[in-house]
Parts: C-alpha cells; structure tokens; sequence
C-alpha cells in the first residue's frame, strides 16, 4: 500500500509516504472536528528545560523513557540540559497558568495534536504498533472537584462514539488502573482520585453495560493518578489499549496553579488527562489491521482509480479524473498499454476502494463502469450518479451526522 517505512537512520520514528500521510492527516481532522466548540487546541514547545521536568516530577519517576538534548557546539554559551518532552502536560499546564482564571471560566479543556518521545529498548520497538516518536490526540481539562466526575463522562461518550466511528462498535472493556508502587501525591489524594473514579466506572457500566465489561488493574496507574484504559476489539477479536482518562491532583499543584473561586481564594484545578486514539501512529497501525488495508472510503488514502480498457478511452479518462477531483475525491489515474484484468488485479492489491472503469462506450454515453474493491461484478452509471454515490459515499461519519441534523 506504500504508506510508511522504517529505517536505521531514525530507530523507531516514521517516514510516512504521501498515503500514509494521507489517512494519518485524515485521523487528524476528524478528531479537530470532533473537538471543535469544547476544546482550545494549543502547541506546546518541543524541548524544555531540565528544571521543568525535574518541577512536573518526570525527571525522578520516567527520566529512564526520555530523551536528553543539548547545543552540539564546543563554544555555544548555553549549555544547559533540556528534554525531548516525552508528554504535553506540563506545557499545558504553563499554559493554564498564563493569566489569572476564574472558576467562571472552568472547565478548560486544552488540546494537541503533540508529538512525542519516548526511550524504548531496541528490541521492544515493533512497527507502527511500539515506536519511540509518535503523535498524541491530547488534551488536558482543568476543572472543579465538582465537575470531575461529569467532565469523565463527557470522555467516556466521546470516545465510544469516536470508536464507533471507526468501526470499533462491538465489545469494549474499560480498565480502572489504580495506585503504582512508584507515585507521586499523598495517599489521602489518590485515595479522593480512585474514589471518584470507581464512581464514574459504575456509572458507565450502568450505561452501557451490554457492551462494556469494566475491570480494576490494581497497581497500573500513572505515576500522578489512577486512569482509565479503553481496550477496543478488532474484526478478528485481537483487544488494543487506546484511549486513557487519568485524573491528576497533583501536578498542577506541583507548578502552583490556581484558579480565583467564589471567594475569592486562590484553588488548585483538579487536571484530567485524556487521550483518545493515543498513539496516532499506534491507532493508524491498528486500523490498517482491522480493515486488512480496506479502508472505509473516507480514510482510504486513494479512494477511486479510473483507468481504459484501450486508449480510445484516454480522454473522457481524464475527464472523469478532473469530475472527481473537483468533487473532492483522492483520485488517480491509469492509462498504461495493460490489459485491464492486470489493472484491476494490481489497484485491487493496493486495496483502493474503487475503479471507475471507462472505454469508447463509456465515453460516448458519459458513464462508467464500477468496480468495488472485493467484488467481482461491477455496475455501470452515469457519471453524475457515479459521483453522487462516492461523495456520499466518502463524507467522513461525523460531517454526516451534522448534514442530517440540518
């Protein structure tokens, strides 16, 4: 399918090809569009000095995962230690903290598409599925103690309906992981934390409680707070942990952040981490094997391919590449001297969605003939009932909805 490649020169990083890049940005403006209206996107430095992480606590607890940078030059004035941030929460919470805030203006929701890193062994990294630099879908809500538990339901429906976007609609578990040996925050706050959180976990096991089994993972939490771990099942049963939900008391606290309450006295926000894909690279490689590579047309990288039977066909061919193109469609074009049967077997092998197949008869009454990626018939339309059908078609779920909510 020619989306992404490895190589030496850069362990456990992605080079995405133009169609992997193209299903990867296509992730990217779905959740955008998702988090449009409730979300403030941000983009937080990627190298931070030392200080910060010793301040947020990642240099005691996680410093073994991280990466460490400094100027390359003998003579550079600024030899100071900084950090490949290996997560985006300390850089919202500097965020936050940049002007006074007013319980009237919680809760805030911060997010970024952020990417980080993170040392892993030589011999952990696997595809796109463990790497050591990825792209996060990651927000950060600072909010009351009161809003807490409602602000975790929020996620929780976001994410099931973001899943079921994506075709991951069946069985589900959410694990509730709890207090790790190595932690930060007294035990009176991770004790209120798990409290609240086994709360919202009954609540959702009351909600949708046919499809969603809950679990405990004792000692599995973050080093900051206890979370929730989202684990979808794909189309042959294998289970992937994506989304997380953390509840963090603490390092907001540990950066003195503080919003004014009624009473004009200065309150720590409580700080929910949420990631729904995770791992975008991670989510990308999980799709590409729950589909076996046959995307839904409104992620496939190239969505329909229109090719001749003989060259008689060439220019209404380049017709209809400039009809779907201006209707929106990732199209391509195929006129090389082949029989068609070897066209249709090597697009089929790239898994794209659709051929629009046209000949001197196709041309002369402005149709084409289709045929679906996995079908061995194909069905003849008009060009204009052909195009109506693969933009309807390729209209991502979500801009659906919102269409058939006009």
């Amino acid at each position: 399918m020619d989306l992404f490649h490895f190589q030496e020169e850069g362990p456990g990083v992605v080079f995405w090809h133009s169609k992997g890049w193209t299903v990867f940005q296509a992730i990217i403006a779905y959740m955008r569009r998702r988090l449009a209206g409730d979300y403030e996107e941000v983009n937080a430095p990627q190298m931070l000095d030392k200080s910060l992480w010793e301040t947020s606590g990642h240099w005691e607890w996680y410093r073994e995962n991280m990466f460490a940078a400094q100027s390359a030059g003998d003579e550079a004035e600024d030899k100071r230690w900084f950090a490949i941030k290996p997560m985006n929460c300390p850089g919202h919470v500097l965020i936050f903290k940049h002007g006074l805030k007013s319980y009237r203006e919680l809760p805030i929701r911060l997010a970024e598409f952020g990417i980080v890193h993170r040392y892993e062994p030589s011999g952990a990294m696997h595809g796109l599925m463990r790497v050591r630099g990825f792209t996060q879908d990651d927000a950060h809500i600072f909010c009351t103690e009161q809003q807490l538990a409602d602000e975790c339901l929020k996620i929780n429906d976001l994410i099931l309906s973001t899943y079921a976007d994506f075709g991951f609609d069946g069985e589900m578990t959410i694990k509730l992981s709890t207090r790790p040996d190595k932690r930060v925050g007294t035990d009176a706050a991770w004790d209120h934390a798990e409290g609240v959180m086994t709360k919202v976990l009954e609540q959702i096991k009351a909600k949708d409680g046919n499809r969603i089994r809950t679990e405990i993972n004792p000692g599995e939490g973050a080093f900051y707070g206890p979370k929730f771990e989202y684990v979808l099942r794909d189309a042959i049963g294998r289970e992937w942990q994506c989304g997380t939900t953390q509840v963090d008391f603490n390092l907001p606290e540990r950066f003195g952040a503080f919003y004014i309450d009624e009473h004009s006295n200065k309150v720590t926000p409580v700080m929910v981490h949420r990631a729904i894909c995770g791992s975008l690279e991670r989510f990308t490689g999980i799709l590409i094997e729950h589909f076996a590579g046959h995307f839904p047309l409104w992620l496939a990288p190239v969505q329909a391919v229109v090719t001749t039977i003989t060259s008689d066909g060439d220019d209404y061919a380049r017709e209809v590449l400039d009809a779907c193109r201006k209707a929106g469609l990732r199209t391509e074009i195929d006129l090389r001297n082949e029989k068609i049967n070897y066209k249709v077997r090597e697009h089929s092998l790239a898994k794209v969605p659709a051929l629009l197949v046209v000949g001197k008869k196709e041309a002369e009454s402005r149709s084409v003939s289709i045929r679906r990626l996995g079908s061995e018939g194909s069905s003849v339309l008009t060009l204009d009932e052909a195009l109506k059908a693969l933009v309807e078609e390729a209209t991502p779920p979500d801009v659906r909805r919102a269409k058939a909510q006009l």
